[in-house]
């Protein structure tokens, strides 16, 4: 059984649409896959209306979060199968969802004062109905041929979170992600948490603050951990009762990972759907 728990469509950042995108799932060999678009689940209905026989779908989000303080830095919480309609968790996406446009505007502007001739519309038509992000600005600086890829553009020359075109955005506080998450009947993994290239990340002291409260497990098999990361955070998820999962973080054409390149065991599948309460799992035409 193979299981991919975090994916991005057009919804957000991703380059397949969410029907492109469970087809794609399904020729790649996965029998699981979960949409996680950024802080939306606009296209969790269009994936389930394409779902093909024999690949199950797990609803979920990526839910941008802040850690505070002086020296405050993103992390970035998976969750799953929560009920979309829970009015608060609800009103915090689209808290952050609407801080997206004036952010990545502001993104803009700065580029063109460094010399870069990004122009808003084309990043808005790039973006299209998706939720316009980072990777977006940095598609249109492609064209423009300043830089070679998107991961280019995640350095501190550029976007990264100590940029010289960065502009912070609304986020949540991921204690309180967790536990609106929680009471939306969701479970919470945190993302990519040793990332390498995303800048300051959270370490292990604040990994094991996140599980006193609440959260469900860590996200170990990453492409943006090595080899070392992964056995570290492994015997860290062993140690504080974390579900390690695996996952490509796939984003179509904007990202080199593939579809199943780490996936999660299937008994760490079988205990995210057994502590979710607010939606479940959904088959594919005769699944």
């Amino acid at each position: 059984m193979r299981i991919d728990l975090h994916t991005h469509s057009t919804a957000s950042d991703g380059t397949d649409t969410p029907a492109e995108l469970v087809r794609n799932a399904a020729a790649a060999g996965l029998d699981v896959v979960a949409l996680t678009d950024h802080d939306g689940v606009g296209g969790h209905a269009e994936a389930i209306a394409a779902l093909p026989a024999g690949l199950t779908l797990v609803t979920g989000a990526e839910l941008s979060c802040r850690f505070d303080g002086p020296d405050g830095f993103s992390v970035h919480m998976l969750a799953y199968l929560f009920d979309p309609h829970e009015p608060e968790l609800a009103r915090e996406r689209e808290l952050v969802r609407d801080d997206r446009e004036p952010r990545a505007r502001a993104m803009v502007a700065k580029l063109n004062e460094l010399g870069v001739p990004v122009a808003w519309e084309r990043v808005a038509r790039i973006a299209g109905d998706g939720a316009v992000g980072r990777p977006h600005v940095a598609t249109a600086m492609i064209e423009l041929g300043v830089i070679d890829s998107v991961s280019d553009a995640f350095t501190s020359e550029w976007l990264a979170g100590d940029g010289r075109a960065f502009v912070a955005k609304h986020e949540l506080d991921p204690f309180d992600a967790i536990r609106l998450v929680k009471a939306a009947g969701g479970v919470t993994v945190l993302a990519h948490p040793l990332a390498r290239g995303r800048g300051r990340c959270v370490d292990e002291q604040g990994i094991a603050e996140l599980a006193a409260a609440g959260l469900d497990g860590i996200e170990v098999d990453h492409m943006d951990h090595d080899a070392a990361t992964r056995a570290r955070l492994r015997g860290l998820a062993a140690d504080l009762g974390l579900l390690p999962t695996g996952s490509s973080d796939y984003h179509g054409s904007r990202k080199s990972c593939r579809l199943g390149e780490f996936t999660t065991d299937p008994e760490i599948y079988g205990e995210i759907t057994r502590r979710a309460t607010g939606a479940f799992p959904v088959p594919g035409a005769g699944g």
